[in-house]
């Protein structure tokens, strides 16, 4: 499904995205591995049993990118020319192995580029929910995004 040009965007605008993911042992394993992120919060399960979380989390890095990710089929394929930042990203919640996650993502913000009179830009604010719905991530991602072309 192609992406959004930036004029058919509207702050407000609210996409309940319907990709879900399941993340397993292995997605977390492999990415922390691919990372090069040793934590044993993320890979050691007996150590894991002896915190507060009694099991492996996730890692938080997996979760931004998944949450991203998921939402870009509604949003952004084919449509951005780039990514400008991710601000405000947080993580209220951590998820575990066999958690599902979804994804909603809100327009909070459009403006003309200044230097690219082919462009726009646009805020969303992304939030990952579990099996719970319980919020476990969130993050703000600018995009400059093609305008619809001209004939």
């Amino acid at each position: 499904m192609p992406g959004l040009y930036f004029e058919e965007f509207a702050v407000g605008q609210v996409f309940d995205h319907a990709l879900r993911r399941t993340i397993t042992e292995a997605d977390n394993v492999w990415f922390s591995a691919l990372t090069h992120n040793p934590a044993p919060l993320h890979l050691d399960a007996e150590y894991m049993k002896q915190t507060e979380y009694g099991a492996p989390i996730v890692n938080s890095c997996l979760t931004l990118g998944l949450m991203v990710g998921i939402s870009v089929g509604d949003t952004t394929v084919g449509t951005t020319v780039a990514n400008l930042g991710w601000d405000k990203v947080r993580f209220p919640k951590p998820l575990f192995h066999g958690d599902t996650l979804r994804v909603q993502s809100e327009v909070v913000a459009l403006r003309e580029s200044e230097s690219r009179p082919t462009n726009g830009i646009v805020t969303f604010l992304h939030r990952a929910f579990n099996q719970n719905s319980e919020l476990v991530g969130e993050c703000q991602r600018t995009a400059l995004m093609h305008r619809v072309p001209s004939e």
